[in-house]
C-alpha cells in the first residue's frame, strides 16, 4: 500500500480527505505540523506528500525545502488557496511537483496523485546530445555531471528526450505528466521548462537542447551530424 503524508491544519479540510484518499486504497499519514512532515519523511517509506503551504510553525515553502535537500524524488504536491503565478513559481522553485489550488474536488486531486505515483517499467539508458538518462535509477547526467532534478523536472526530460528532433505538443505534455490540460498547467509546464533549462545550462535565446516551438510545444535537439 503506497503511503502519503498530508500536511493540512485544517481539521475540516484534513478530515474528509484523510477518509477519501483511505477509500481510494493509500495509506494516510496525517500531520498539521511542517516540522513533524519532514520527520516524517525522513524516517523513509513515504510515496508521497500532500503540503499545505500554510502551517502554524513553518511555512510549506520551507517544509518543501528540507524535503528536497534530502530527496530529490519525492513526489510533492502543493494545497493552497494561494492561486496568484508568482506563489506558482515559487514553489516549483522551492522543489513541488504540482500544484492546487483550493477548493478543489476530490476527482482532481486523485487524478493528480495517480499522475505523480505513476509507475514505469525499467528502461534503458538513453544518451542524446551530451545529456545521458537513466529512467530506471531516475538519474541523469551532462556529460558526467549528474543533474538535480526534481521528479517532474526528470519527467519532463524523459519525454522529450525520446523523441529527439521532432516536437512534443504543450497539450501531449501537460496529459503525461499532469493529467491536466488547464491553463494553470500551463504555468506549470512553462515554470518547469525554464527551471530545467537552467539546470541543463541552456541558453533560453539560442538554445542547445530544448527548443521552443511557438503554439506547438517543445523540441529535444538532436545532435548536427
Amino acid at each position: 500500500m503506497q503511503r502519503i503524508v498530508l500536511v493540512e491544519d485544517d481539521p475540516s479540510i484534513a478530515q474528509p480527505l484523510q477518509k477519501a484518499l483511505a477509500r481510494g486504497g493509500f495509506d494516510i499519514i496525517h500531520t498539521d505540523s511542517g516540522i513533524t512532515a519532514v520527520e516524517l519523511v525522513s524516517g523513509g517509506g513515504v510515496d508521497l506528500v500532500l503540503l499545505d503551504l500554510t502551517l502554524p510553525d513553518i511555512d510549506g515553502l520551507d517544509v518543501c525545502r528540507r524535503i528536497r535537500a534530502n530527496d530529490q524524488s519525492l513526489p510533492i504536491i502543493m494545497l493552497t488557496a494561494r492561486s496568484e503565478e508568482v506563489d506558482l513559481v515559487v514553489g516549483f522553485d522551492a522543489g513541488a511537483d504540482d500544484y492546487l489550488a483550493k477548493p478543489f474536488s476530490m476527482a482532481e486531486l486523485m487524478a493528480r496523485i495517480n499522475a505523480r505515483l505513476r509507475q514505469t517499467a525499467p528502461q534503458a539508458i538513453i544518451e542524446v546530445h551530451g545529456i545521458r538518462l537513466d529512467p530506471a535509477a531516475h538519474q541523469a547526467w551532462r556529460d558526467d555531471v549528474e543533474l538535480q532534478l526534481t521528479p517532474t523536472e526528470f519527467e519532463l526530460l524523459a519525454l522529450l528526450i525520446k523523441e529527439p528532433g521532432r516536437v512534443v505538443t504543450r497539450r501531449t505534455i501537460m496529459h503525461d505528466v499532469w493529467n491536466d490540460t488547464s491553463s494553470s498547467a500551463t504555468r506549470a509546464l512553462d515554470v518547469h521548462i525554464s527551471a530545467l533549462r537552467r539546470k541543463l545550462g541552456d541558453s533560453p535565446s539560442s538554445p542547445s537542447f530544448i527548443t521552443t516551438v511557438r503554439g506547438v510545444g517543445f523540441r529535444f535537439e538532436a545532435p548536427t551530424p
